[in-house]
């Protein structure tokens, strides 16, 4: 490490301390914050945008303009949200926009520290946990892996950070977790495509996380590695890159890469390499789909589901071309951390930078991911 690295490290450092305090440990073990992102590496994306930098300013820019990211948002919680077939839903799309905004408050909390995004955060988290008693329909196991683990980061957050996010909301908003998300995900869905399984292994580790149970993430990781499900690693990628989903159409596939690729990273924060497993195969996925969106041709072979439901003889081309906000992250684990070329991942960042927002994501990879320091102690 140079030596103006070190001094940038040692900065950080400081700007951690007083901006979170030093990180602690839960009861069973786990680091907080340490779901997708540590104090250390908020500290520096504040640090960069307070000093103008690029991309940082440009994506802090663009995160201003989001309607999730308004101070104007007004939570609009449910007691009975349901997610059914034919577009049957109520409430759902109020707690999908409602856990994003969650997310966005904590993150302009972060970095901007103005105390109105902490307590809009914490009016958002409160006013569902104050109301949440199901989530039923179809999609029920769905919504949840959507929207559970966007809640959980922005409680994350606000835990280590906001004081007066009082003792027994946030009871409250972990009981929610524990009888009303954890009970719907805990035995997966491997009979639905992937992308279901996936968005249910990110929630369930954040759940752990946040809870301090380490038997609930522990599952989420078993399952991630080993699960019978199509949303498992070695399930949801074959060995050249190809997915599950490549031949259903190109959002789902993104969609299902992005929650893996969410799931590796709470995992890495707490120890655990989920990255490298099965000689990196996940980054397998995320260039064989970056090169086919980019318009490049790509070996496909005939890909059937674990249980024989979906079989897809061809790739689709049904959304080639439109990518979704999932690309950074993982650039800057394989690329920055580990040292891995990710050619058509980086041609992806590179046309779409900053990288935006969307409902089903957390978002503003490139405010978050671009550029941080492989080590910041």
């Amino acid at each position: 490490m140079m030596p103006n690295e070190r001094s940038c490290c040692r900065a950080i450092g400081v700007l951690v301390l007083l901006a979170f305090g030093p990180a602690s440990a839960g009861r069973a073990g786990f680091v907080h914050p340490g779901m997708l992102h540590s104090g250390a590496e908020l500290a520096y994306v504040r640090a960069r945008v307070k000093a103008g930098q690029e991309p940082w300013k440009s994506a802090w820019d663009q995160m201003q303009k989001s309607r999730y990211a308004s101070l104007s948002h007004k939570p609009r919680p449910e007691r009975d949200v349901v997610r059914d077939l034919g577009g049957r839903w109520r409430g759902a799309r109020e707690l999908g926009d409602d856990a994003l905004a969650a997310y966005a408050h904590a993150i302009q909390w972060t970095i901007a520290q103005d105390p109105a995004h902490a307590a809009k955060a914490v009016e958002i988290l409160n006013a569902w946990s104050s109301a949440l008693e199901s989530i039923t329909g179809h999609d029920a196991k769905l919504l949840a892996g959507i929207t559970g683990y966007k809640l959980c980061n922005a409680a994350e957050i606000l835990r280590s950070t906001y004081p007066d996010w009082k003792a027994a909301d946030q009871e409250r908003f972990q009981r929610m977790l524990l009888d009303v998300y954890y009970p719907l995900i805990q035995n997966f869905f491997p009979q639905a495509n992937g992308n279901w399984d996936a968005s249910m292994i990110v929630t369930m580790m954040c759940i752990g996380v946040f809870c301090d149970d380490a038997a609930i993430f522990d599952r989420a990781v078993d399952y991630y590695l080993d699960g019978e499900g199509n949303g498992a690693i070695r399930c949801y990628v074959n060995d050249f890159g190809a997915c599950q989903e490549s031949g259903r159409d190109q959002q789902h596939t993104q969609l299902g890469l992005g929650y893996l690729a969410d799931a590796c990273e709470v995992a890495w924060k707490q120890g655990k390499d989920l990255y490298g497993a099965y000689d990196n195969r996940l980054a397998l996925g995320f260039e064989y789909t970056a090169q086919y969106n980019l318009g490049f041709d790509v070996r496909y072979e005939p890909y059937t589901s674990i249980d024989g439901k979906y079989r897809n003889p061809g790739i689709s081309a049904k959304g080639r071309g439109r990518f979704r906000p999932i690309y950074e992250k993982v650039y800057h684990h394989y690329h920055d951390r580990v040292g891995l070329e990710m050619k058509y991942t980086k041609t992806v960042i590179d046309r779409n930078r900053p990288e935006g927002e969307h409902w089903d994501h957390v978002s503003w990879g490139t405010l978050l991911y671009a550029g941080l320091p492989v080590t910041t102690d």
